[in-house]
């Protein structure tokens, strides 16, 4: 039974960790090399690594998508920690509207705009840092959603994931939290109840060892 518990511990870890590096905001630290349009179908299953902004984009089969094209640099763990390598990455522009993640990106077109304004060559880069969600997938033609871009003054910076942090805090004080006021409940309302429970048992099985030596002397009188 431990090891079923621990099982299924550990693949509701696994769900929350993949969960949180889909949705919580990754810094990349990019130069833009192009952008384009292209019509996606959104006919299968893979339709939920793209955004529903509106009802009407719900039930459509296709729509044009915007994509920016850049070089990055590589990172992992949500942005904390960066590599020297770099790498081609794409991404997608779309809104979010009020839909999940809860980003309420509106504004693609002025994304899109900025985008183009940083456009740049090896021989003359512009480094921008881009906020984004989700993941490049080229199996499933999955694409992280750009949802900000801030020209920064070189591939070095240093970029603090505040939000992450702070929400990673948040989620640790609150499980905290919980786990005492659980606590609490147990030991003031859970375990009283069972000891009374264990206690009643106790008095009911004495009993019924009494009635049982009762029943044994009167047959033996008998």
């Amino acid at each position: 039974m431990q090891t079923v518990k621990r099982t299924l511990k550990i693949i509701l870890v696994i769900l929350l960790g993949l969960w949180a590096h889909y949705t919580l905001p990754q810094h990349d630290i990019v130069r833009v090399v192009n952008t384009y349009q292209e019509r996606q179908d959104l006919d299968d299953w893979t339709r939920i690594f793209w955004a529903s902004p509106d009802d009407q984009s719900t039930g459509l089969v296709n729509r044009d998508v915007q994509f920016i094209q850049t070089v990055r640099k590589k990172t992992f763990l949500l942005g904390f920690w960066r590599r020297d390598a770099e790498a081609a990455m794409v991404y997608r522009n779309e809104d979010t509207g009020w839909s999940w993640p809860p980003y309420l990106k509106f504004d693609t077109a002025t994304l899109q705009t900025e985008v183009d304004d940083l456009r740049s060559t090896p021989e003359n880069p512009k480094w921008a840092v881009i906020t984004h969600y989700g993941w490049r997938n080229e199996l499933f033609s999955a694409f992280p959603n750009a949802v900000k871009i801030r020209a920064v003054s070189g591939p070095d910076v240093t970029i603090i994931p505040w939000f992450n942090i702070f929400f990673f805090t948040f989620l640790i004080a609150a499980w905290l939290f919980l786990r005492a006021l659980w606590r609490q409940f147990r030991q003031r309302s859970i375990d009283p109840a069972l000891e009374d429970v264990t206690e009643t048992w106790d008095l009911i099985d004495d009993k019924a060892d009494e009635a049982k030596g009762w029943f044994r002397g009167w047959f033996k009188r008998k």
